[in-house]
């Protein structure tokens, strides 16, 4: 995607953000009708520590309207407080458009040499636990592949170690990522290099 769809896409997600903190009509956006799947992130800044981080990893519905439902569930991620008017000047955005997951098809033990760190985030799948983690997230905690597994268990509420089940399922993806460098500032493209 065009930078400068991506600096659309971010300015849209920090407006919704902002009226539905302070309780203000948000309007839609234009075009964006192809269906994908989106996280928004949000961060304290300059710390750069994690807000509220919620999105729609399949595409089920056009973009501009999972763009618009992850940004206002991001402000109520219930991992942390709800997002208040005070806090809106010293946050930055972050726009994740993601790839629909493929299946890795291979053996469990095989998993780590088809996951690229610093490209491909990861989906983890047992009965009726689900995990998923984006690509910049092993990046920024240094993680190999294994590491990446086992986390994404974790964050599915899985032991380390149950992607060497049979019966769970290892889904990768890739998302392109747009992001504000400071509050309502310019919106730049993020690329990682591998770890």
């Amino acid at each position: 995607m065009e930078l400068e769809k991506g600096e659309k896409l971010v300015r849209y997600a920090r407006d919704v953000i902002e009226k539905h903190v302070r309780g203000e009509k948000i309007g839609e956006l234009d075009n964006f009708e192809e269906k994908s799947g989106v996280f928004v992130t949000i961060e304290t800044y300059p710390a750069r520590m994690l807000r509220g981080c919620i999105g729609i990893p399949e595409p089920i519905m056009e973009l501009r309207k999972a763009i618009k439902e992850a940004a206002i569930s991001a402000c109520h991620d219930p991992r942390f407080p709800d997002l208040r008017e005070d806090e809106l000047d010293n946050i930055v955005v972050e726009v994740t458009i993601l790839t629909p997951p493929q299946l890795i098809k291979c053996k469990p033990r095989e998993y780590p040499e088809h996951i690229e760190v610093g490209r491909d985030g990861l989906i983890v799948e047992k009965g009726w636990y689900k995990g998923l983690l984006l690509p910049q997230v092993a990046v920024e905690y240094k993680w190999d592949a294994e590491e990446f597994l086992a986390n994404t268990c974790m964050k599915a509420g899985l032991p380390p170690d149950a992607w060497l089940d049979e019966d769970t399922k290892v889904y990768k993806f890739q998302g392109e990522i747009f992001a504000e460098e400071e509050p309502r500032g310019k919106v730049v493209r993020v690329e990682f290099k591998n770890a």
